[in-house]
């Protein structure tokens, strides 16, 4: 499990919202049993709602997501499904949106 790798969200309860989960959590922690994921949503279901510097826009397998940081969460590695995709390419802008959500900058 990779940091930036998205994963099929397997909760049947927030999938429709949230179809992907972008583990964020650092490599040195990969034997921990939870890790911190940020839920991603279809644009199309939350771009009026989006920051851009908060909800930064990602390309998962040709659909466009938002990245919704101030749902971050930490849950149990168990909980994620299949690979779906590495997002590793928007490492700056994933990084930013959690600065901002923690710094405000």
């Amino acid at each position: 499990m990779a940091q930036f790798t998205a994963y099929a969200n397997s909760n049947p309860v927030t999938q429709k919202q949230y179809p992907y989960l972008l583990d964020i959590q650092s490599d040195l922690l990969s034997e921990l049993k939870t890790t911190v994921v940020i839920p991603l949503s279809p644009a199309k279901q939350v771009a009026a709602i989006s920051l851009s510097q908060l909800n930064p826009n990602l390309i998962l397998n040709g659909e466009q997501l938002i990245a919704m940081t101030q749902d971050l969460a930490g849950i149990d590695r168990r909980q994620l499904g299949a690979a779906a995709g590495d997002l590793s390419t928007y490492r700056a802008d994933i990084i930013a949106a959690l600065d901002f959500i923690l710094s405000g900058i």
